[in-house]
């Protein structure tokens, strides 16, 4: 978006866990991941963790609005292994979202292939010609007085913007996102999307271990 200006939050992010493989961190909405394109969006939470951890190493992304649970290696080997898990979808991740409207039923998947919108990227839209496979599920938790729906969402594929697509396909797009939401949904003072927790195996140990970070919505 060309009126879009990068200012992240300036708190430090919070450390969940750090041992000699991986660092997990809460990050806040707001901030970048990575690096984006220019000196203006050089921060960026990996380089706000290098000063304490100089040897950390890129496994996944979120989006810049959304906030919790990241993980990170601090070995070639423990990013390469868990790289594998994402790849091998074999993390299980699972978000918050507060979205427009009552969705209805309880529970359900969402099964729409994605692929960038190239004219309007980074928009995603759903193609079924040439989308990769995309499932997300969801589970109702409350509808709110206010007309707006608490969700958890399960993505059993890990497509770039993949929840936020899907719940717009629903007819029920996450509030205050920027890119899918239109009129009073897109009135909100930020993205309602937070990764509240994430299960993986360790690197070294092999054991099954899940960190999860409070939704701050």
């Amino acid at each position: 978006m060309s009126d879009f200006i990068y200012s992240p939050p300036p708190e430090a992010p919070r450390i969940l866990y750090a041992d000699h493989e991986i660092l997990v961190v809460d990050k806040p909405a707001g901030l970048l991941s990575v690096p984006g394109r220019g000196e203006d969006r050089a921060d960026c939470l990996i380089n706000r963790l290098r000063g304490a951890y100089p040897t950390v190493l890129l496994v996944h992304r979120l989006d810049l609005d959304t906030s919790g649970v990241m993980i990170f290696g601090l070995t070639p080997h423990a990013q390469r292994h868990l790289g594998r898990q994402f790849e091998d979808r074999q993390t299980k991740k699972q978000y918050l979202a507060r979205l427009w409207g009552h969705l209805e039923p309880k529970t359900g998947r969402v099964d729409l292939p994605l692929i960038v919108d190239w004219p309007n990227r980074p928009r995603q839209h759903v193609n079924h010609e040439t989308g990769k496979p995309a499932q997300t599920d969801w589970r109702v938790l409350r509808h709110d007085p206010d007309g707006t729906t608490r969700v958890r969402l399960t993505p059993l594929t890990g497509r770039s913007h993949q929840l936020r697509v899907h719940m717009m396909e629903l007819g029920h797009p996450i509030l205050g996102d920027p890119l899918y939401a239109t009129g009073p949904a897109r009135d909100f003072p930020r993205l309602m999307l937070h990764a509240e927790s994430l299960r993986i195996r360790h690197p070294d140990s092999n054991q099954t271990m899940t960190f999860s970070a409070p939704c701050p919505f």
